[in-house]
């Protein structure tokens, strides 16, 4: 294998065709650089330059290995640029799991702020329920997650970057046929789309524990797998879903036509948080700086 100061010591030889010249720009004297190009001739079996007493000359063997150590030399400078990079939190890679709703918020304005500070980083992105993400982090599939959780696992980190209420959404069909209830003790008997609690326990529990706090335990009549998923049921006509306020649609978007919102007053609320293994990176820090903003924006 050919080393890199090898390759150095080649490239100006070949280039000066002079071993004199050569060792003058390499900083060192003349015998142990003839000695190293000798020594590497050797060691390939090929001889790399013809010499003589007036003159040196690459062979044909000779120039196509020059192409072949300047190629080896731009390899090594663009790994030392890459390293100092990622140290310095510019390059590299980011693997970002998140729940659905978040890659609706806020994960869209995040990923905008962070990808204009840190253009040469590779990110990629995985939508992944809560309990799967954090088994991912544990694996090191994912660098961070944004999940519905409320315990930390002891060998990760978590930061809540949103704490929110409850709102009950209901399909708009029924608030304009006057069905719609007006609190959520009045939603009592209505058809509940549920999310499984095996998808996410602390979201699932909260929810829970916002029916029992109204008196109920609801009919569990449909099942989606995201908050996304319940709210395109609840825009179906198929019941009511308790979701996280971000998660609902906004008045005067287009998905606010077919749902309409209850807001409810004292609900548990539910935390959005970011959740990473504790051998935290630049880029993790600098991707929840950006996350930070875009909530607060």
């Amino acid at each position: 294998m050919v080393e890199v100061r090898e390759a150095r010591y080649f490239i100006a030889v070949a280039e000066e065709l002079h071993f004199g010249r050569a060792a003058e720009r390499l900083h060192m004297s003349q015998p142990p650089l003839s000695q190293a190009i000798k020594g590497l001739e050797q060691r390939l079996g090929v001889t790399l330059l013809h010499r003589s007493t007036r003159e040196v000359r690459l062979t044909s063997a000779g120039a196509v290995f020059l192409d072949q150590c300047r190629g080896l030399i731009g390899a090594s400078t663009a790994a030392e640029a890459a390293a100092r990079h990622a140290a310095d939190g510019q390059a590299g890679a980011l693997r970002i799991g998140a729940v659905t709703s978040a890659f609706t918020d806020p994960l869209p304005q995040a990923l905008h702020a962070f990808r204009q500070d840190h253009p040469r980083v590779e990110i990629t992105a995985e939508e992944v329920d809560t309990h799967v993400a954090v088994q991912a982090l544990r694996r090191r599939e994912l660098d961070v997650a944004l999940v519905r959780q409320l315990a930390t696992p002891p060998d990760c980190q978590r930061v809540t970057l949103r704490s929110e209420q409850f709102v009950l959404t209901v399909p708009a069909g029924w608030a304009a046929t006057g069905v719609a209830p007006e609190d959520l003790a009045s939603a009592a008997e209505l058809p509940w789309i549920w999310l499984p609690r095996a998808i996410s326990p602390d979201y699932h529990d909260q929810v829970v524990a916002c029916c029992r706090a109204a008196g109920f335990a609801p009919e569990a009549r449909h099942t989606a797998h995201s908050i996304t998923s319940q709210l395109a049921m609840v825009a179906c006509g198929l019941g009511v879903a308790l979701v996280p306020e971000s998660a609902a649609p906004r008045p005067g978007s287009p998905e606010s036509r077919s749902t309409y919102v209850v807001r409810l007053d004292r609900t548990p609320t539910i935390d959005l948080a970011a959740v990473w293994r504790r051998d935290t990176t630049t880029l993790i820090d600098d991707f929840l700086t950006s996350t930070r903003a875009a909530i607060q924006r």
